[in-house]
């Protein structure tokens, strides 16, 4: 049996496996399904200083080999997660991740002081790169200056693992994660949904109440793949692959590509147990190839340069 092992920045995960935040709830609700403790890391929906109520409906649609959703980081806030969240999800033996975003760099900074002081989440990620809500999101995300001005603010108030949630909605990506890199990321995840749309044709309107919304799914795996690719040779801290995931064989692609770990996420909501698949599925590949562990897959795609 191979070391399936994986490090980001302080943090070591059992395994490289992780639930992407939003198609996961805050863990529990899939113990039915699987030992949540078989997974390197669970990350949680997004979490914001404030309640948000997120978009009117209708806010989710099925495309082909994909879904668009734009549920805008609907949540409790900061002070709710704390109170009613954390104590239940506390004692879930795997590394506990909390995705937080917010409207402004005050905003950020708030929500992570608050996460920072949570003994059992060792770690956040910061997304900058939600393409469904009016105001922060993906606005931090997409150019260079705005991107490093709100992971500088975070790692200020920050001293945990952060891992930095980039936009494929950007001309280059390696721009992005270059920067927050030399602001303090400990690391960086990609990719956030592409921004798409959908219409109905009889009804001759938009299907989302946004008009556009992300679009995730199988359908965005060779961008992902491409864009991992592309983000590992630019910077020295690990790479968070995700983004169409679906099998295990998706998963070592994206670990061939350059990723230290990879997230699941669209994927959940077709089978509630595919992220512990993909565990048995990576050990079961380093074992027919040779591979000691998990961690000899990261950069491994032999390619002419």
């Amino acid at each position: 049996m191979a070391d399936l092992t994986a490090t980001l920045g302080a943090m070591t995960m059992k395994n490289p496996v992780m639930t992407a935040s939003g198609t996961f709830g805050y863990g529990p609700e899939y113990a039915d399904f699987m030992d949540l403790s078989a997974l390197g890391g669970i990350i949680v929906k997004g979490t914001t200083l404030e309640a948000r109520e997120g978009n009117p409906g209708p806010r989710m649609a099925e495309t082909p080999s994909g879904m668009l959703n734009a549920v805008g980081l609907q949540n409790k806030g900061a002070d709710y997660f704390i109170k009613e969240i954390y104590p239940v999800i506390r004692g879930i033996d795997t590394n506990m991740i909390v995705n937080v975003s917010g409207s402004s760099v005050d905003t950020y900074v708030g929500c992570a002081e608050k996460i920072a002081a949570l003994e059992h989440i060792p770690a956040i990620e910061l997304n900058i790169s939600c393409p469904n809500v009016k105001q922060g999101g993906m606005a931090f995300g997409v150019c260079t200056s705005s991107a490093a001005g709100v992971v500088r603010a975070v790692r200020r108030v920050y001293p945990k693992v952060m891992i930095v949630k980039l936009s494929p909605n950007v001309t280059d990506v390696t721009e992005i994660a270059r920067a927050v890199e030399a602001e303090g990321a400990d690391a960086v995840s990609l990719i956030n949904t592409l921004l798409g749309m959908a219409i109905d044709a009889e009804k001759r309107r938009p299907v989302l109440s946004t008009v556009t919304g992300g679009l995730s799914g199988p359908c965005v795996k060779p961008v992902a793949l491409r864009m991992v690719w592309q983000t590992a040779r630019a910077v020295k801290i690990p790479v968070v692959g995700l983004g169409g995931i679906s099998s295990w064989k998706d998963a070592v692609e994206f670990m061939l590509a350059g990723a230290a770990a990879v997230q699941i996420g669209t994927y959940n909501f077709v089978d509630p147990e595919i992220s512990v698949k993909v565990v048995t599925g990576i050990n079961d590949y380093c074992d027919r190839h040779g591979f000691r562990s998990a961690r000899e897959l990261t950069g491994a795609m032999e390619w002419e340069r």
